[in-house]
């Protein structure tokens, strides 16, 4: 059985799209989902399971909005493709703070992304790189007064999600315990 990551973006954030985490654990297990396990209160989830992945998050997305009346957009990755993108980040010195590292999460490979406009939004301290359909940061001050950061998704020109060091951590040891 396959080991997936389950990443939702735009819910319980400042009181808005409010989603118990036990509500996800429940819709997702009623659509195939096994050993449910979940990660802070921001849609992050792990599970066991043989699913297709764009019909997993079309139902899943479905199943959010008929049950709390909102439509989240749903990233399922493959726990080996998040292992490799944990490992594959490219800024060591992000790992001694790891809130100041942050890997977003495309859905599709960026064809044509503005990495200029990035460049020249960047802080002095600020480093980045695009591999495939991951976008990679470290951002020492932080990503809440980073130019850039709120420039990522429009720059690439494809949806995405960003979780920080931290998250994505803790969501390998999660795929980890599954499939040891």
């Amino acid at each position: 059985m396959k080991t997936w990551v389950c990443l939702l973006r735009g819910i319980n954030v400042g009181g808005k799209n409010k989603l118990p985490m036990a509500d996800l654990k429940k819709i997702m297990g009623q659509l195939g989902a096994q050993d449910v396990g979940t990660y802070i209160q921001s849609g992050n989830a792990v599970f066991t399971g043989i699913v297709s992945k764009g019909a997993f998050q079309d139902a899943l997305e479905a199943g959010i909005d008929a049950a709390m009346g909102f439509r989240p957009r749903v990233m399922l990755i493959g726990g080996e493709e998040m292992l490799a993108a944990c490992a594959a980040f490219p800024f060591p010195e992000a790992r001694s703070d790891p809130k100041t590292g942050h890997i977003w999460f495309c859905e599709d490979t960026p064809v044509a992304p503005d990495l200029d406009l990035l460049t020249n939004l960047a802080r002095d301290d600020e480093r980045f790189r695009l591999d495939g359909r991951l976008f990679y940061l470290h951002a020492p001050d932080g990503i809440g007064r980073s130019k850039l950061a709120e420039r990522i998704e429009r720059a690439l020109g494809v949806a995405t999600t960003a979780r920080n060091l931290n998250t994505v951590d803790t969501l390998c040891e999660m795929v980890t315990h599954r499939a040891g």
